[in-house]
């Protein structure tokens, strides 16, 4: 049993997060007006931004899929956090020392994520110091061998695992670790015997997010009588999954951001040659296939600019054929130009560098070529030209290729292109590639992704119809509502709590904003609170909170911070003047139907009109 994080210090630390920060270290976010960033969904794949973040009311939405939350929530879902993880990760985020209260609270059944990444910093910096001791020397060869002085091997973390069984086992058991956070951490393997170090005599690459964090290892094997493979990797865990990680991103994250350009290679040396050499885009797969999550990874970080670049790097060899071509069968999940650098004489980057130097390793990158004509070339190859079966086969190989290039105006270029390389006639290249693309199996078009219910994140149940903003209509009536709606929830409190609670008394007419007006006037007590939002939310039934988000995140129409508050009570203003104005029509047509102007009847709705063109009055003048 652990204890509570005290209220008042979840709310400190919410405050002080600054969470447009916090979601740029996964997403790259760029102005949509006053206190509104946007960028692509990290949550569904989608192909233009529609995932708002509001930092001063800490609060983010997605108009794609619905997702909505706090800081607390977006590093929950992210990184599959528990709420009080996810509280203890922003504190040490701020420097806050949180408070626990005894009893109450119990930690949720399942691993402690934070104690896991915790054991995985402290095994980095336990390899770090082992490749500084006498065993290490076998691991700072190795390195220096391929051209990496000792502020590279810093400046990446590199390490060394020493060939005892139980070196690292014992180091963290002393540290207070126990077997099972270390086996679920994939740092030791369970033998007959217990735990044992599951790496062992290897140079050791410690793979990061894109905060810093080390989520697992990659190592390399050194010595001919380890009878392991060459490369090992940290199994998949609770905080390491090999599809979601890119070695090197937490370095290059910002330079991919900021140039709008990444570089994808195959090893741990080719990304530490890449940056040393000045390419500091340069990321790698961690013992996997490059895959549609690592496609979501980059795009989220550069965006949807179709003037951005993502250049592969594979080797001439079979296997690195097969990757241009699994590579490009992905393509079109990215908006950006995709291209491949192939090295001469077979060389990755780590090798060009340390025979050709820096120089060599840039230049690789600006002989690049687009990733299909590389693919096309890659696929025809495979196949004896020399023959009509090998032409026709490579044909059929190659013409769904040219049929799936984003440009269609490249298309018959390349048509003739590969009639030329087969030796063909056009018309019947440009016959198979009609037929490619008519053929539903040879499209690689990336499916919508399917509406989401609105909910609590990860919850249950079959998808039902999400309410938002385009389910209103789109009549002057229901603008002005939903202007003035949106205005007490984003200004409520710097408008005042005299003009909010005369405004949700407002008539209504659409009915889903009647709905939010009556939550709005629930939640009233919370007005000028950093749980506004969060209190009208819950006030709203469930089928009415994602509208409820959405309002509290769309930019008002405002560009100037300081007119703020002023357009929210003018529009604000203009809902209740609508009021007064058809009370006052009702008012002159009851005194119509009275006919007799000196009927005591008559005479006390004319003092109303007097007193409510004074109210009116009053409005415009406060």
């Amino acid at each position: 049993m652990a204890g509570r994080i005290r209220a008042s210090d979840v709310e400190e630390v919410k405050r002080r997060t600054n969470l447009g920060d916090l979601v740029g270290d996964y997403v790259t976010l760029k102005n949509a007006g006053i206190d509104s960033m946007k960028g692509l969904c990290p949550f569904h794949d989608e192909r233009s931004p529609s995932f708002h973040v509001r930092p001063a009311l800490g609060y983010y939405h997605c108009f794609g899929c619905g997702e909505s939350g706090d800081a607390f929530t977006f590093l929950q879902r992210m990184d599959h956090l528990t709420f009080a993880e996810s509280v203890e990760r922003l504190a040490a985020r701020i420097h806050y020392t949180l408070t626990y209260e005894e009893g109450g609270y119990a930690r949720e059944d399942g691993p402690n994520r934070a104690r896991l990444l915790a054991a995985n910093q402290a095994a980095a910096a336990f390899y770090a110091g082992q490749l500084m001791s006498e065993e290490g020397a076998a691991g700072r060869t190795f390195l220096e061998q391929r051209g990496f002085d000792a502020a590279a091997i810093e400046r990446f973390g590199v390490g060394y695992a020493p060939r005892g069984w139980n070196g690292l086992t014992d180091h963290l058991k002393a540290q207070g670790y126990t077997p099972a956070e270390l086996t679920q951490a994939g740092l030791v393997s369970e033998g007959q015997r217990g735990v044992y170090d599951r790496f062992r005599g290897r140079v050791v690459w410690p793979i990061r997010d894109t905060s810093g964090q080390t989520l697992g290892f990659g190592a390399r094997k050194l010595y001919e009588d380890d009878n392991g493979p060459k490369y090992l990797n940290t199994p998949e865990s609770p905080v390491y999954h090999k599809s979601q990680v890119l070695y090197g991103l937490d370095l290059a994250k910002k330079a991919i951001s900021r140039g709008k350009r990444a570089v994808v290679v195959e090893g741990y040396t080719d990304v530490m040659a890449c940056h040393l050499a000045g390419i500091d885009t340069a990321v790698a797969t961690c013992g996997t296939a490059f895959g549609k999550d690592h496609i979501s990874i980059l795009r989220r970080i550069m965006g949807d600019d179709s003037a951005a670049e993502v250049v592969f790097t594979f080797d001439p060899d079979e296997a690195g054929q097969k990757a241009a071509l699994r590579a490009f069968s992905e393509e079109k999940r990215f908006t950006a130009q995709t291209y491949v650098a192939v090295a001469p004489e077979g060389f990755d980057p780590a090798d060009l560098r340390l025979h050709r130097g820096d120089e060599a390793v840039r230049e690789l990158f600006t002989r690049k070529q687009p990733l299909f004509e590389f693919a096309l070339r890659q696929a025809v190859s495979r196949f004896d030209l020399n023959s009509v079966e090998g032409r026709v086969t490579a044909l059929r190989t190659a013409a769904p290729i040219v049929a799936d290039i984003k440009d269609p105006s490249l298309r018959p270029g390349y048509a003739r292109e590969l009639a030329r390389m087969l030796g063909m006639e056009l018309s019947e290249v440009q016959h198979a590639v009609r037929t490619a693309e008519r053929d539903p199996r040879g499209s690689r078009e990336v499916p919508p992704e399917p509406p989401r219910a609105d909910g609590p994140p990860g919850g249950g149940g079959a998808p039902g119809p999400v309410l938002g903003l385009s389910a209103l209509r789109n009549a002057p009536t229901t603008r002005l509502e939903r202007d003035a709606l949106m205005a007490i929830l984003q200004q409520g409190g710097a408008v005042g709590a005299e003009l909010v609670h005369q405004a949700v008394t407002a008539q209504v007419f659409e009915p889903n904003l009647r709905v939010v007006r009556d939550a709005l006037s629930a939640a009233l007590p919370a007005l000028g609170t950093p749980s506004w939002v969060d209190q009208v939310v819950a006030e709203a039934p469930e089928s009415h909170r994602g509208l409820v988000r959405e309002l509290a995140m769309v930019p008002m129409p405002e560009r100037r911070a300081d007119q703020l508050a002023i357009y929210a009570k003018d529009v604000i203003v203009s809902l209740l003047d609508r009021d007064l104005v058809g009370l006052k029509q009702e008012l002159l047509a009851r005194m119509q139907r009275i006919g007799d102007s000196s009927d005591p009847a008559s005479r006390r709705l004319q003092e109303q009109l007097v007193a409510l063109e004074a109210a009116r009055r009053g409005l415009r003048d406060e």
